[in-house]
């Protein structure tokens, strides 16, 4: 059994962007974020956990990192579907991963299955959400963006 650990940030885009927010998998009303990919935070935190704890280096290492990567434009759930696909493909099964979203919006509470439903699904393995708040402090707190802290359980059958 391994574990790995994952987080990512992403600042809010300004308002007349067009870009959308997406977050834990689901699009949310609201002012968009900014991002190679779709800005998932939490699903990119979430891949991240699972490719550090199955020694795959990390989002950035499969997706690749800028505007012309493979990952660009890409939504969050396909890459944590192509992700779970390559720990398959190395034998490694993702056991459950967990995953704490912090910003002051959007409220997750009333999507909280929802989110973890889609996850789990894309991941392979239950995932659990959760969100909190920095009480007004640093980037989150000013409501400038997002971030999130993910940790995965795998077990590698090498």
């Amino acid at each position: 059994m391994r574990t790995g650990i994952g987080v990512d940030a992403h600042r809010f885009a300004p308002a007349d962007s067009g870009r959308e927010l997406w977050l834990a998998g689901l699009r949310w009303d609201g002012i968009g974020i900014e991002g190679d990919s779709d800005g998932d935070v939490a699903v990119h935190a979430l891949i991240d956990a699972l490719l550090s704890a199955a020694g795959l280096g990390d989002i950035g290492t499969v997706f690749g990192v800028g505007s012309h990567a493979r990952g660009a434009g890409m939504h969050g759930v396909q890459m944590l579907g192509e992700v779970a696909q390559l720990l398959r493909d190395n034998n490694v099964e993702p056991v459950n991963a967990s995953l704490v979203i912090v910003g002051n919006r959007p409220k997750l509470a009333s999507r909280r299955a929802q989110a973890q439903e889609v996850l789990s699904a894309a991941a392979g393995c239950p995932v659990s959400v959760s969100a909190t708040t920095t009480d007004g402090m640093g980037f989150t707190g000013a409501g400038e963006g997002l971030a999130c802290t993910a940790t995965a359980l795998v077990v590698a059958h090498r």
